[in-house]
């Protein structure tokens, strides 16, 4: 692969298809806490955006050199997925359905779940080593850049959106979140397996 346009159009592309799980559950986070400062978002969009830079490098350094324990790996990141979604979406689930949210206003993602929620939409990322496998150290860098900022904006769309709806939903917008994450971690499997 050389430097060109191609080589930016293939990596926004990439990018694109790649945030769409982050996209949904910074929906989900906005939803969940609709007085989110420009701080945080910038910081929940920021995790996003590291790790789906992460991933894809991380599984070009897997390509060039651990190519066997990879494949082997690679079976079970669904069920990682979808374990750590349902994880999160059901806690914003029974928190919704408790009524507490003034106190998950207050409360909103944290660190914790916000890194979880970072690992399991991206983890499927890690695959995306192998279609730039070909790529050479510094290109591989630069792409997994452009993924991270078309990640960045991406997310920064669905938590502003997110938070729109979460303002006029406030009473409800706990059990969409959960609902949304839930049904991105069953995605996530189903794809993955099938």
């Amino acid at each position: 692969m050389e430097w060109n346009l191609l080589f930016f159009m293939n990596s926004a592309l990439l990018g694109v298809g790649l945030a769409m799980d982050a996209f949904s559950v910074s929906l989900a986070n906005g939803l969940n806490e609709p007085g989110m400062g420009s701080k945080k978002m910038c910081g929940i969009a920021g995790v996003f955006a590291f790790f789906q830079a992460a991933m894809p490098m991380i599984g070009w350094i897997c390509v060039h050199t651990l190519v066997q324990y990879f494949t082997a790996f690679s079976r079970w990141i669904p069920w990682i997925a979808l374990i750590l979604l349902l994880f999160i979406g059901g806690k914003m689930l029974a928190d919704g359905i408790k009524g507490d949210n003034a106190e998950t206003e207050k409360q909103g993602v944290g660190i914790v779940a916000l890194l979880i929620q970072g690992i399991a939409t991206s983890i499927d990322a890690l695959s995306v080593g192998f279609t730039i496998a070909e790529y050479g150290f510094v290109m591989a860098v630069v792409c997994a850049l452009i993924i991270s900022v078309v990640t960045f904006v991406i997310c920064m769309a669905g938590l502003v959106i997110g938070k729109g709806f979460g303002t006029k939903f406030a009473n409800k917008a706990s059990i969409l979140g959960g609902t949304i994450l839930s049904i991105i971690g069953i995605e996530i499997f189903v794809t993955g397996v099938f």
